[in-house]
């Protein structure tokens, strides 16, 4: 029954944008449903196709964001003003404001706990990486980490490097089968493949 209701509230929710802090707590939606409730009703000053956003990602000013297509943000945080201004408008009486964009080109992904800062363009082709707070643009095609974020790879080996560390691993054929980077059909069988392979047996549940 829980099923049913849930399923009627992501229904509803992604056809006419309402319920979304509901759609949200209750029916957990993936990263790739939620950036479409994102798309269509969210408040970001433009986004391209296939968005993936996790529930967990913070952007505090979606105005002021711009997502291109085959995006990913992870559970990262997205800052489009400095709250500082309120300070110094009590302790100085200034009346100031602080505030910029974020342009985030198309195939790239911000990883877990990155922070990207106002003013700051990143991709197209490039990954932030976990944890990392990124405090100027990134260039095309580049791997940035670290705090500041600072330039590690290029994509391009990195995209040769993960390919490699494949190579070595013997689920490789179910990989092949995969639909997706997620397959609910084949998960059961390679998360077993990876436990045996990394500890030599599975987990006893």
């Amino acid at each position: 029954m829980f099923g049913w209701i849930r399923k009627a509230l992501a229904n509803h929710a992604q056809r006419t944008g309402r319920g979304g802090p509901a759609y949200k707590r209750f029916c957990n939606p993936t990263p790739r449903a939620w950036g479409e409730y994102q798309t269509n009703w969210g408040t970001f000053h433009s986004v391209g196709a296939n968005f993936h956003m996790n529930t967990g990602c913070n952007v505090t000013d979606p105005p002021l964001t711009r997502i291109g297509s085959n995006v990913g943000l992870s559970d990262c945080t997205l800052i489009g003003h400095d709250g500082v201004v309120a300070l110094i408008e009590l302790a100085y009486g200034k009346h100031l404001d602080s505030v910029g964009f974020i342009d985030i080109r198309d195939n790239s992904f911000v990883g877990h706990g990155a922070i990207v800062m106002p003013r700051v363009t990143i991709g197209p082709n490039s990954i932030v990486a976990a944890g990392a707070v990124v405090t100027k643009d990134v260039p095309p095609n580049t791997v940035v980490g670290g705090n500041p974020a600072k330039v590690i790879c290029s994509t391009d080996a990195l995209v040769e490097r993960i390919e490699a560390r494949c190579a070595a691993y013997p689920w490789n054929d179910l990989l092949e089968q995969r639909k997706g980077s997620f397959d609910a059909a084949l998960e059961p069988l390679l998360a077993r493949r990876r436990q045996e392979y990394f500890f030599g047996e599975p987990r006893n549940d």
